[in-house]
Order: C-alpha cells, then sequence, then structure tokens
C-alpha cells in the first residue's frame, strides 16, 4: 500500500521554506520611494559601482572658501575622489573645527577623521585651479595633477607639487639665528615674520625632536603624502598638531607658514628638503628632456609680480594680451 503522508508533508514542508524566502526578500530587500510611492529595485550590479572608500587609490583634500570655485575638479578630474572642506560654512558637509591656520586646519582634520581609511596616496591642495604659486607656465592646478607619476609618490613618500626653488629653498628659515635675531629688535619697528616665531613653535610642535638649524622646502603648503608615511606618526600626533593650531595666538599667517614648513619633516623629510629642479620635474611629473639648473628649469616657473593673476587668466596675460594656455577651459 503506498502512503501518501509523507508526500504531503514534504510539499507542506517546500511550501512553508518558500513562504520564508519571500517574506525575508520582502523585508530585507531594499525599496526606491519616489514622489510618495515605494517599490522593490534591484540592487545595483556591483562591477559597476565604485570601490569602498577605502580601496581608492587617490584623493583630492582641498581647502576651499565659499567664494571659490571648486567645479573644476569634478569636470577635468572625474577619476579622482576629492573631499572638499569649505572652512567657512559650518554647515557644510566637510568642514573644519574652526577656521584657523589657513589649510593647515583642514589638513589636519582629514588626517585625524580619515586615519583609518586613508587612500594609497593623498593629494593636498588649494581651492583654485590658477594659483601663482602653481608649478607651470600657465599657473595651472590641474596641469600638475594630471601629470603626476604615483609609483614616484609612493617611492618617496612625501613629494612637494613645486620643483622649483623659489620660494622656500635652498634655506627660508634659520630657527635658532631668526629667532635671536628677533629677540634684539624693536617690537614697536618690527613685525613679526614666520622666522622670528619658528623656534618656539616647532619646540612646541614636535618637542621630541631637536630644532634643525635650517628649514628649507618649496613653498606653497601643497604636496601628496602615502597612506604608509601618514600613519608612521600615531593618529594622536595629528590631534597635538590641530590643538596646538587651535589654541595659539599666532596670527593664522604665522600658525598656517609654520605647519607649511614642517609638513616635509612631520612626513620624515630632512629639515632641508630641496630636491633638484631637473629630478623633481623628471621623476614627479615625466618631464625629463629640460634644461636645468639645481634651483629651475628653462620654461617651466617664473615668480609673477603679484600674487593675484589678472583678470581672464590664462587667455589673457599681464597686459591684456591674448595669450597660448595648454588645458582647457
Amino acid at each position: 500500500m503506498t502512503v501518501l503522508a509523507p508526500r504531503r508533508s514534504t510539499k507542506l514542508q517546500r511550501s512553508v521554506v518558500i513562504i520564508l524566502i519571500c517574506v525575508v526578500a520582502f523585508l530585507f530587500w531594499p525599496l526606491r520611494c519616489d514622489d510618495g510611492s515605494c517599490h522593490l529595485f534591484e540592487a545595483s550590479n556591483p562591477s559597476s559601482t565604485a570601490p569602498p572608500l577605502e580601496r581608492r587609490d587617490r584623493e583630492l583634500v582641498v581647502a576651499k572658501q565659499e567664494r571659490e570655485d571648486t567645479t573644476w575638479i569634478d569636470r577635468y578630474l572625474p577619476d579622482w575622489h576629492s573631499s572638499i572642506y569649505v572652512v567657512d560654512d559650518p554647515k557644510a558637509k566637510l568642514t573644519v573645527p574652526t577656521n584657523k591656520g589657513r589649510e593647515a586646519m583642514v589638513y589636519l582634520t582629514y588626517l585625524i577623521d580619515r586615519y583609518d581609511t586613508l587612500p594609497d596616496t593623498t593629494v593636498f591642495l588649494h581651492a583654485s585651479r590658477f594659483q601663482w604659486h602653481n608649478d607651470n607656465p600657465d599657473y595651472d592646478g590641474l596641469l600638475s595633477l594630471r601629470n603626476l607619476s604615483f609609483s614616484y609618490i609612493q617611492q618617496e613618500g612625501y613629494v612637494n607639487l613645486r620643483c622649483v626653488w623659489v620660494l622656500g629653498c635652498p634655506v627660508e628659515i634659520r630657527p635658532a639665528m631668526d629667532a635671536f635675531e628677533a629677540s634684539v629688535k624693536d617690537p614697536a619697528n618690527h613685525e613679526v615674520a614666520t622666522k622670528d616665531i619658528f623656534k618656539d613653535a616647532f619646540e612646541e610642535l614636535l618637542p621630541d625632536m631637536p630644532v634643525p638649524d635650517e628649514v628649507g622646502v618649496p613653498c606653497c603648503s601643497q604636496f601628496a603624502v602615502t597612506r604608509e608615511t601618514i600613519r608612521r606618526r600615531p593618529r594622536e600626533d595629528y590631534v597635538r598638531f590641530r590643538d596646538w593650531l587651535i589654541k595659539t595666538e599666532l596670527d593664522d599667517s604665522l600658525s598656517g607658514r609654520v605647519l607649511e614648513y614642517s609638513w616635509h619633516i612631520i612626513f620624515g623629510k630632512e629639515a632641508v628638503h630641496c630636491p633638484s629642479a631637473s629630478h623633481c620635474y623628471c621623476k614627479l611629473y615625466g618631464m625629463c628632456d629640460l634644461t636645468c639648473t639645481d634651483s629651475e628649469c628653462q620654461g617651466r616657473y617664473v615668480l609673477p609680480a603679484y600674487s593675484t593673476l589678472p583678470t581672464g587668466w590664462p587667455r589673457l596675460g599681464w597686459k591684456g594680451e591674448e595669450r597660448e594656455f595648454e588645458s582647457p577651459l
């Protein structure tokens, strides 16, 4: 005689399993809601989505004021991840605890907040595309970023984005000598400069390091650093640097410049870090056929007479003349 009960039991079990699967799918499958109505939608193909943030190989960290235009970054560097900190908007998606110390506050805030999720390479940058200190004939930050050699950055750990020595090299600050000379000047007739206070500030920032006799590095606080180099210091160091920046009574122009001439030391380079211009342009930007001295290469950079570029730059030059430029606008 055929026994039917087990078959009915099996069918019942299958039905229960199917129902449970449907319930779980309904509860956990994502919903899309548009105009007040909700419906199930398919998960995107993992192969078409951006990788997790911690897997990104490069990232721009940008110090920005509200008035500055950073749309050029998304337009021309769409494959870069960028973290743009708006220093004078406390409601911005990315901002700083207090607007002090110029770009240094942004850089330190990023290093603290992202210490555990750093990309392979982080490039620290100012907001405007065209700036007097960008190291090419157009003063164009886009040109610099497009030509970067990331293999060289990984090899070096830290690189300044400027190759030309003016300003900052071969020596910008002699901490002990400059502090002494400032101490014997009449404060009423002397405007305090970064070199005057660098010794005391360095001792506060890096108490375990001897104050160097000389400090030299190309200006102007735009550089690239690897994850491994950043993590050679504990996160607490960057917290301490930022606390110093928040608490110091120094003017922003002074405290920011103290960090400007300390980043390379913080990231493990010698106090005087002035690679030859030919080596820098070749290794960092792939321009190896230039005519160079130690401090500059022909046709690459001219220190402008003014820090503000003329209206219409790069289409128009200093006298309003038409000029050729390399990258699209």
